[in-house]
């Protein structure tokens, strides 16, 4: 089995033996992967389980674990330092916004509002810019996944066994150009090209919202016939480093094979690959590319 290009040597941040660091986990498998990488190299973390997003099963049965509202995320710099939290990591998605009638209201809260009401217009990366502040202001360090746990993060090259084609380099070129189009705009991070063209972005739904509508897209009569594409994800331009970085996991593996995809593109240092190892495996069975793709587009 290949080995995935996605090791690099020590962390960006290092930790002392007196850090203790918070992870405030939303939806998907980077939270754990995260928590889980933490505790092997001696710094098991506290998970702060967003509720309604985090996993709810036994996931993180092997740590620390307290559970938080959006609406009470005014309270969390308190319950981090009664914990002697110094370092948060931000880790998974948050599927909805919080109505303003479950936010809890505090001092601390009223001295970011306006920030926050700005940023909201802005779209989520303005909202995480603010969220980032917000913490640290209360001093901790917000630190990125790719910062402590830098395994986590895609190199350039190919990770499987399978590589792209001549053909798919069209596509590749295409979705890239597209996904950094968007993520301008703060609308995505993915976008799929099949035939050298961008048939689908990545809106509120997410990846797999994508990848379904491009698998119910391939009856459509103007995709008739036509095999492969691509997926690719990539930081939007001026992205937040610490949060929302585009990933792809196992899953994203199963649902580009169900779509008709041949292949899978991230940008190199600055895209998060999940559970590796699994990732390669999957994809190598299943004959799907896998490849990091360098910071301004396919050569």
């Amino acid at each position: 089995m290949t080995t995935p290009t996605t090791r690099t040597s020590r962390p960006l941040v290092e930790l002392g033996p007196a850090d203790k660091v918070a992870v405030v986990a939303g939806s998907g498998r980077l939270p754990v992967n995260i928590a889980e990488s933490l505790a092997l190299h001696g710094h098991p973390p506290l998970v702060l389980r967003v509720r309604g997003e985090a996993d709810d099963g036994s996931a993180f049965d092997a740590f620390e674990t307290e559970e938080i509202s959006l609406g009470e995320f005014a309270e969390l710099a308190p319950r981090l330092k009664r914990r002697g939290v110094t370092h948060v990591v931000l880790a998974g998605g948050i599927s909805r916004r919080p109505a303003w009638r479950e936010i809890r209201i505090s001092f601390s809260l009223f001295r970011h509002l306006a920030r926050a009401v700005t940023a909201l217009a802005r779209g989520d990366d303005g909202l995480l810019r603010i969220l980032v502040k917000g913490i640290e202001s209360e001093g901790f360090r917000v630190v990125g996944a790719h910062e402590i746990v830098p395994d986590l993060l895609a190199v350039e090259g190919p990770m499987t066994r399978a590589r792209p084609l001549k053909s798919d380099k069209s596509d590749l070129d295409a979705a890239y150009a597209a996904a950094r189009a968007i993520g301008a705009l703060d609308i995505g991070q993915g976008t799929v090209s099949i035939g050298g063209r961008v048939i689908a972005v990545e809106g509120v739904e997410g990846t797999d919202g994508l990848l379904q509508r491009v698998r119910d897209l391939r009856g459509h009569g103007r995709l008739a016939g036509k095999g492969r594409g691509v997926l690719v994800k990539c930081a939007k331009p001026g992205q937040e480093m610490r949060a929302d970085l585009p990933s792809i996991g196992p899953l994203t593996v199963e649902a580009a094979h169900a779509a008709g995809l041949a292949g899978i593109g991230v940008e190199a240092g600055r895209s998060l690959v999940l559970d590796s190892a699994e990732l390669v495996a999957r994809a190598d069975a299943l004959g799907l590319f896998v490849v990091g793709l360098p910071q301004g587009g396919p050569t």
